[in-house]
């Protein structure tokens, strides 16, 4: 339902749905309605097309508009077990205009954590044979806990606003805090052991 969970300003009129008070109201519950009634063998509802021509914008140049992020990750490898532990990340990112410093932080942590993941412990085995993933579930799939995540991490933030591209001089964070992640492990790991890993996860039988 195009309302659940939203707040009780919405009310859900026949035929309709709109703010309470708003003057406009937008026809669209007959459609969610139908498509609900639809049963196997019926006819599909009639498609609905939209559009619209953009109007034209000048020529920006050779400009990028992507972010950019350069991560610097120290390990420790143990020299018996082969066991590779995270413990300090620094990353610095150049994504425009920072908004909300806070939040865009907490974006980076995320972010960091899944690189991790995907660096040292995340491996999806599947079965050619019937093509499905063997290890479909998190006693199987390992995903790093606190205890994975390091305590020394220091997120540098350029926060230099990009008016080119953007009247905001913002660009996107949403996951340019995991890109060149891995490598950096996979780089710091090579640092510390002489060896050159290039598949994904880096486990210890990789390493022995």
């Amino acid at each position: 339902c195009p309302t659940a969970g939203l707040s009780r300003v919405l009310r859900v009129l026949p035929a309709s749905l709109r703010a309470v008070g708003a003057r406009q109201r937008r026809p669209c519950c007959r459609l969610v309605a139908g498509a609900g009634r639809c049963r196997p063998g019926t006819p599909p509802l009639p498609p609905l097309e939209v559009t619209r021509e953009a109007p034209e914008v000048p020529e920006k140049g050779p400009q990028s508009g992507k972010s950019f992020a350069a991560h610097f990750v120290e390990v420790r490898v143990h020299a018996r077990t082969g066991e590779v532990h995270v413990v300090r990340v620094v990353s610095a990112i150049d994504a425009g205009r920072i908004m909300n410093p806070k939040t865009a932080q907490g974006q980076v942590y995320g972010a960091i954590t899944w690189g991790l993941g995907l660096a040292l412990m995340e491996d999806a085995v599947l079965d050619h044979r019937f093509g499905r993933i063997t290890n479909a579930d998190l006693a199987n799939y390992h995903v790093p806990t606190n205890a994975d995540i390091p305590t020394n991490i220091d997120v540098i933030f350029i926060d230099k606003p990009d008016m080119y591209l953007d009247p905001m001089g913002a660009k996107g964070l949403g996951e340019i805090g995991i890109v060149g992640f891995s490598a950096a492990i996979a780089n710091a790991v090579f640092h510390a052991t002489g060896k050159r890993v290039r598949e994904l996860p880096i486990t210890p039988d990789k390493l022995m």
